[in-house]
């Protein structure tokens, strides 16, 4: 997997931190501040989206009466303190980024979370000064399964596409990892336990966590 390897880009949330389960729970949070619930298709429906695609989303969706950047605003401040204090790495990650470094692979972090959660979350466990670019879908002309985040990351590198690969944990992030024309690993997550057949269909490789490739010389 890691033969020939020149830049490692990671999504950020279910792949690189476990965090996928908070935004359940800020869902249910927000929208039953307008006496709404949360509909069985929404985590389907946003799958892969930018934040701000999101928000649009939500405010069409649901008529909600406040504007794009008030959502953004109000999701950040519900979020944030929950990333800092209760999204830990996934199991392995730290071993592995470490090892990266040592043979010199470049890293970057393409999510489509926000820029205030990410830099929070990466300072808070650590690990912000392993990476060499770190970009989210906002930054990009389209959200995932667009490729438009990764090419963009692999551009900043100064690594081609071929050379690159993406660990995600969603099949939108699967798919744009692959139509960037890179390798792809899928990463286990409880959050998309259901797409597990999915992702292995999808994706070039897949692991449970990080310690199952430290070995890699």
């Amino acid at each position: 997997m890691l033969k020939k390897t020149k830049a490692i880009i990671f999504d950020l949330d279910g792949t690189l931190i476990d965090s996928m389960w908070m935004w359940q729970d800020i869902d249910t949070q927000y929208l039953g501040k307008f006496g709404l619930f949360v509909p069985e298709d929404l985590q389907k429906a946003i799958e892969g989206m930018s934040f701000t695609e999101t928000a649009a989303y939500f405010k069409e969706r649901f008529k909600l009466p406040k504007t794009i950047e008030e959502i953004k605003r109000e999701w950040n401040e519900m979020a944030y303190d929950k990333y800092i204090h209760d999204a830990p790495l996934k199991k392995g990650a730290l071993p592995f980024l470490k090892k990266c470094k040592e043979k010199g692979i470049k890293l970057g972090i393409a999510t489509s979370n926000s820029t205030e959660i990410v830099s929070g979350v990466i300072r808070a466990r650590g690990i912000e000064t392993y990476f060499d670019c770190i970009k989210t879908s906002c930054d990009a002309k389209k959200g995932k399964p667009a490729p438009d985040i990764y090419l963009l990351v692999a551009d900043i590198l100064g690594v081609k596409p071929k050379d690159c690969l993406v660990f995600e944990d969603v099949p939108s992030g699967i798919k744009a990892g692959k139509s960037a024309g890179m390798k792809v690993c899928a990463v286990d997550d409880l959050y998309s336990k259901n797409q597990e057949i999915e992702k292995k269909k999808l994706a070039d490789y897949y692991i449970q966590d990080y310690t199952q490739i430290l070995s890699f010389t």
